[in-house]
Order: structure tokens, then sequence, then C-alpha cells
């Protein structure tokens, strides 16, 4: 991912709410349903999981522990992203 603006120039939240939640889902594995929980807004103005997907920086896995949930992991980008502008 470019280490410049352009990616923080497509976000429509403020890009301090999705380090936010790059740094929360890089503590340990979330559900989907943690992740919707926690995150989903029904703010049009602060899009911060959409902007997150959008842009790659995270992604939803079929779980494999049997629970059938989906599991919400940062992808490398997302990692990078959140490595770089802490």
């Amino acid at each position: 991912m470019d280490s410049g603006n352009s990616t923080e120039a497509q976000f429509t939240a403020p890009t301090a709410l999705v380090l936010q939640l790059l740094a929360w889902l890089a503590e340990r594995p979330r559900t989907y349903r943690e992740t919707m929980d926690a995150w989903r807004t029904s703010c049009p103005r602060i899009p911060v999981w959409e902007d997150a997907t959008m842009s790659g920086l995270v992604a939803v896995f079929q779980g494999d522990d049997g629970s059938r949930e989906d599991i919400v992991c940062l992808t490398p980008e997302g990692r990078a992203f959140l490595a770089h502008r802490r």
C-alpha cells in the first residue's frame, strides 16, 4: 500500500477512527458479529467499517473453529497501514 496520503484521502470517516478499528482488530481475532456490534454505525458521515473494508485493510474469513462464525482480520495492507501510523 502506498505510504502517501492517497489512501487517507479515500476515507469518508476520520483516519483516527479507522486506525482505532485496525488497532482493535490487531489485539485479537474478532467475530464478524462482535465487530458489527462494536463498529456498525447508522451515521452516514462516519462509515469506519466501510472505509476499512473498501480500502482492503480488513477482511472477513469463514471461521475454522467449528463455530461457523466469520472472523474479521487485518489484511497485510491493514497491518502495514497501522504500523506506519503508530
